[in-house]
């Protein structure tokens, strides 16, 4: 039996909602147990009530950190549904406690992600506390503490499980998302190896765009692996395993920055060798290596051996397509066997690395493991985040200013017409209303489809069955389907949740009852949300598309600053490079996020800057490619004096970046640049010409920085389009963009 069970337990283990399903399951049914062991089937809903806003105020930790994070969560829920409470019989004095307490606790996102995720659970849970409220018809006879100690103890109850479960399977999340991080890069790979298909009036631009697209979710996955493990490693330096994950993160990233780069024009490579395979066996190369990502994401959960002798087989295959293009001794090829053989040294270091990152204790030790913490470190340094923030140009502080307005109004209306179970109206805004147009529009479609949804299906469970005990297990059973799904299958989630409140609503009333003001409110909230997020301060991505296309070529050229600062002092991989390396991919996945809920605004507020954007994008993606490259071939210039006249030259094209970059900024036209380039490219290509002339060595630093000069008029031209486009937005636009 056993054996039997074994591999689909296993593989049930390694979904990283599973372990979040199991703890909520264990919540909801210690919770519906208590309940019913005391008789009284009323604690259900404050209990199951707590019980999710905790569960959505968790945060990733190691179980010391969580257990302090609860500490403040449940100190904060205490001030909220003791606050809601109290202020509760006198409508003006809660509406203005409810407006300062949204804005105040939105700001507090602004110090880091941690203290947002508990300041959205503290509002959810309040907003929880006038359900349950006006569930009761008012301040119930018992006192105005009885229920809040219900929520609290809910919150309490899952918040200890968490703790617990953390402590003893804290390394599980880690291992999760460093298998994530190997499935996007895989993923990222088969898209890269598209664009070295050789073939004619294919849509490279297209394709490019896509590859921009997946190097945003590498960089997220990344971003999210490494603050797992930076939270692990706190007071643990010496824990072996957590060592052995943070060697694979490193791996991950070195891979990433080789996958990334791109040694020569494609078109060009494509143009001379296409009556020849050597390109299919690079496209070939690249789609085993990225299969060997998969395949190794897998591994790493399952524990279990790693193959890669397909991919290992197509660099043997592509060195001899290499080679027999060189025995043919044709002059016109050259120049191009040199970046095609730095293309296949480059894949076949890419190929070592994934057999290392199966066996990461046989790597060299690293000089320098040290990762960046983007946590505050001090309450002045907390301060700070939050002052930078007050400002009109931040989507925070708008977001800050829109939501309080929008529940006030939900709250207002909710007096006018007093609709039964109306505070339902505030809950939809509250998760319908987000920072920006293209989600909020996005999760308001959702919602109202996953509550019809949940509507019909509850009726029907209400209906067919009617047993107490039964209707508490489908309420258990949607609450862990609301978590297994909330992020990824938002309808699915809201049908869930909705199940979840009319079958615990109906053990203690009539959920009959609630059907349609469920519906009612949940439409109202949704219009509300919409019509916030469209008139209260609009964030329109459009309006800051030149600031973030501006820090793309900010980051790019601290990235080149750096790797340049490598070839001076030599090859390491310390903070300052990684650092510097990840801040331009960040800046990059922030400009394509930027683009993706631009496309999905109304065509009006987008005008032509969306397409502007995705060529500018196509472009930066492309000089962060060559960038990657130059990174790649790091070594230490002293060794070479001919490499080391080049560095004046990289500084020139660095200082061109930072000029682009700051006129974007500022929303101006740019100079010509290009006698500028010309003259700079003359000073690259001379070098090379004379290379080739007396056959001399290739010299990658000297090809990446050519290829970088030459994207530079391109990328200047890309930038005047947004800022002319740009030039007729609203006054408002120019101010929030200053």
């Amino acid at each position: 039996m056993p054996t039997t069970f074994s591999l689909p337990l296993r593989r049930l283990w390694t979904l990283d909602k599973f372990a979040y399903s199991l703890r909520v399951f264990l919540a909801f049914s210690g919770a519906l147990l208590l309940s019913w062991g005391l008789g009284e089937v009323a604690l259900v809903i404050p209990l199951f009530l707590g019980i999710i806003a905790s569960a959505l105020s968790e945060t990733d930790d190691s179980w010391q950190g969580r257990l302090q994070a609860l500490l403040v969560t449940l100190a904060c829920f205490a001030v909220a549904s003791f606050s809601v409470q109290w202020l509760y019989p006198w409508p003006w004095l809660f509406a203005a406690g409810l407006g300062l307490a949204t804005f105040v606790l939105i700001m507090l996102g602004a110090i880091g992600q941690r203290y947002a995720t508990i300041a959205s659970g503290t509002l959810i849970l309040s907003i929880y506390s006038m359900i349950n409220i006006e569930h009761h018809g008012g301040v119930p006879d018992d006192g105005p503490w009885h229920q809040p100690l219900l929520l609290l103890a809910g919150a309490a109850w899952y918040g200890l499980i968490s703790v617990i479960w953390c402590a003893l399977f804290s390394r599980q999340p880690v291992k999760q998302s460093m298998a994530r991080v190997y499935k996007t890069l895989g993923e990222y790979l088969v898209l890269k190896s598209a664009l070295l298909e050789p073939l004619r009036d294919v849509d490279l631009e297209a394709r490019r765009l896509a590859l921009a697209r997946q190097n945003g979710k590498v960089v997220e996955a990344l971003n999210q692996a490494k603050e797992m493990i930076f939270r692990r490693l706190e007071g643990q330096r010496g824990d072996r395993k957590l060592n052995r994950y943070l060697r694979i993160y490193f791996i991950a990233q070195d891979i990433h920055e080789r996958a990334s780069s791109t040694h020569y024009p494609y078109a060009a490579l494509t143009e001379a060798f296409f009556h020849h395979d050597v390109l299919f066996r690079c496209q070939r190369l690249l789609d085993q290596q990225g299969l060997a990502c998969r395949r190794l994401a897998k591994a790493l959960l399952l524990n279990r051996g790693f193959d890669h002798r397909q991919s290992e087989q197509a660099l043997e295959d592509l060195r001899a397509s290499i080679d027999n293009l060189r025995d043919q001794r044709r002059p016109e090829w050259r120049e191009l066997l040199f970046p095609l053989e730095a293309l296949a040294d480059n894949l076949a270091t890419l190929e070592s690395q994934l057999a290392s990152a199966h066996n990461p204790d046989a790597d060299e030790p690293r000089r320098d493991d040290a990762l960046f913490d983007r946590s505050p470190s001090s309450l002045r340094d907390a301060w700070e985040r939050i002052r930078l923030n007050l400002t009109l140009a931040s989507p925070t502080f708008r977001h800050a200013l829109r939501l309080p307005l929008a529940l006030l109004a939900g709250y207002g209306l909710l007096q006018w017409l007093d609709p039964q179970q109306g505070f339902w109206i505030l809950l939809t805004t509250l998760f319908v209303c987000r920072p920006n147009f293209a989600t909020t529009r996005r999760f308001l479609t959702q919602r109202i489809t996953g509550t019809v949804l949940g509507l019909v299906v509850g009726w029907a469970s209400i209906t067919l069955f009617p047993q107490p005990l039964v209707q508490s297990l489908i309420a258990v059973i949607a609450g862990v389907a609301f978590f297994a799904n909330r992020e990824k299958h938002y309808v699915i989630a809201t049908a869930s949740i909705t199940l979840l409140v009319l079958c615990s609503f109906n053990q203690v009333g009539d959920g009959f009852d609630l059907i349609w003001p469920r519906l009612f409110d949940t439409l109202l909230g949704a219009l509300i949300a919409g019509l916030a997020v469209f008139f209260i301060l609009p964030d329109w991505q459009g309006r800051r598309l030149n600031r973030e296309a501006a820090k793309v070529l900010t980051n790019c050229r601290g990235y080149l600053d750096e790797i340049i600062h490598q070839y001076e002092a030599g090859k390491q991989d310390d903070l300052a490079y990684r650092l510097a390396r990840r801040n331009a991919h960040n800046a990059d996945a922030a400009l394509s996020t930027v683009l993706t809920n631009m496309l999905h605004e109304p065509g009006h507020y987008r005008k032509a800057e969306a397409d502007d954007g995705l060529r500018f994008l196509v472009l930066s993606h492309t000089l962060l490619s060559h960038l990657s490259a130059l990174g790649a071939h790091r070594h230490r210039l002293a060794d070479d004096e001919d490499d080391a006249t080049l560095v004046p030259l990289a500084r020139e094209i660095g200082v061109l970046l930072g000029e682009i970059a700051e006129a974007l900024a500022a929303r101006r036209p740019l100079r010509a640049l290009e006698a500028e380039v010309n003259v700079l490219l003359e000073r690259l290509e001379a070098p090379l010409a004379e290379a080739a002339e007396a056959q001399a060595p290739y010299r990658p630093i000297q090809s990446q920085l050519r290829l970088i000069a030459q994207q530079l008029v391109p990328i200047g031209e890309a930038a005047n389009r947004l800022v002319m486009a740009g030039a007729g937005a609203a006054p408002e636009a120019s101010a929030a963009a200053a």
